[in-house]
């Protein structure tokens, strides 16, 4: 009898590994993934990028508001009698008797190198951090939130001029890689899964939008950390003259100055430490994004001008 594999997943960092899974030749026997969800103007229905590759590969797919207490999914999932379950970023907690329904239990490619970084945003949590190193964990999920026992950790150098979106694309490509040596290894019992340590486990809550604002008495390191961290969204932004506006871009400086004062003609802000950072792109508040050099042209902060700090 051929093996079963149940997907759960939902946004496109998930996209990678269920495709690599699919054109490998695994059985994919149903996937789960959010429900389509309405966009904030407008009525239009978003389907989430992997019911929309399920489409296209022409896989089942089940998208349930919620597994807790959802006795016609448990149903389905113990008739299908699945062997493994593959979770990416789903983005539901799924229920402790859903996990014993499957042979060889529910894994987990979580985007952090746990115990640290556990929750809703390790990759954007590890770059506002400054670490050092990024990867994906590989563990088995049990009730409490990414405590599960890890077989495999894969890891790299944080490049700090990376933002949320270039390593998150680095991480999932890592984890569709890696997944299926680890598939392997757990459907004919060759897997090692090791108890966490969890005296050193830490939290990567989840982001909230007011965290975006600059305090410009930080050092340049961590703002700059924070600009890279919230790209693409929400974003790290500041308020000027009853306007948002949002730094896409930066790199730090060489200017001297007050704490928020535009220290150069290309829009060089002073900060914390003695530092300054070089905004290189930037997006007004309802409007497109732009290289500095195009802002800076019909601008109204100029060289002198002080941004108000939080």
């Amino acid at each position: 009898m051929s093996k079963k594999i149940i997907f759960m997943g939902t946004p496109l960092f998930a996209v990678p590994t269920l495709k690599s899974l699919y054109q490998n030749g695994y059985p994919i026997s149903v996937v789960y993934t959010q429900p389509p969800q309405k966009s904030k103007r407008g009525q239009k229905i978003n389907k989430s990028p992997i019911q929309g590759i399920s489409e296209t590969l022409n896989i089942d797919f089940r998208s349930p508001i919620t597994l807790k207490d959802n006795q016609e999914e448990y149903k389905f999932l113990k008739e299908l009698n699945a062997d493994l379950a593959v979770v990416v970023a789903y983005g539901q907690i799924i229920p402790k008797e859903f996990l014993e329904l499957t042979k060889k239990g529910f894994i987990n490619i979580h985007g952090s190198l746990l115990p640290a970084l556990r929750g809703a945003a390790p990759i954007q949590r590890a770059i506002m951090n400054l670490d050092e190193e990024i990867g994906i964990s590989i563990m088995k999920i049990v009730e409490e939130l990414d405590s599960g026992p890890v077989s495999n950790v894969y890891k790299f150098k944080l490049d700090r001029n990376s933002n949320a979106q270039e390593i998150s694309e680095k991480l999932s490509l890592l984890a569709a890689e890696k997944i299926l040596d680890n598939v392997d290894n757990i459907l004919e019992d060759k897997a090692k899964f090791i108890e966490q340590d969890h005296s050193k486990a830490t939290y990567a809550k989840k982001i909230d939008k007011k965290e975006g604002q600059i305090d410009w008495r930080t050092g340049a390191s961590k703002i700059i950390g924070k600009i890279n961290g919230l790209f693409p969204s929400p974003g790290a932004f500041f308020n000027f003259d009853g306007e948002r506006y949002k730094i896409l871009k930066a790199e730090i400086g060489n200017g001297v100055g007050e704490f928020g004062e535009i220290v150069s003609d290309n829009l060089e802000v002073a900060c914390g430490n003695n530092q300054t950072i070089k905004i290189l792109e930037i997006q007004r508040q309802g409007k497109n994004p732009q290289k500095i050099s195009e802002f800076m042209l019909g601008s109204k902060i100029k060289k002198g001008s002080m941004i108000p700090n939080v």
